[in-house]
């Protein structure tokens, strides 16, 4: 499969997903989009690993010691005025 973008990817399996809910499609048809769904879920997680590895380099500290820990929303952001 050429290189394709995530987000097309992602947009692509939303539609695929919808049509095959709709369930008014041919059993060849619903095969194929199926198999072109498989196809593109697994190079959206290639892509979301790909990223995470990119992620923990990027925090490494100088001694070469990975920093990495889970994010949690609201941790480490500045207060906001009220």
């Amino acid at each position: 499969m050429a290189a394709v973008k995530f987000e097309y990817a992602m947009a692509r399996l939303e539609t695929i997903v919808a049509e095959l809910e709709k369930g008014d499609l041919p059993l060849d048809d619903s095969l194929k989009i199926f198999e072109e769904g498989i196809r593109l879920s697994k190079t959206c997680l290639k892509m979301l690993e790909d990223a995470e590895r990119k992620v923990e380099i990027l925090v490494q500290e100088k001694d070469g010691k990975k920093r990495i820990q889970a994010f949690s929303p609201g941790e480490d952001e500045p207060e906001r005025p009220q």
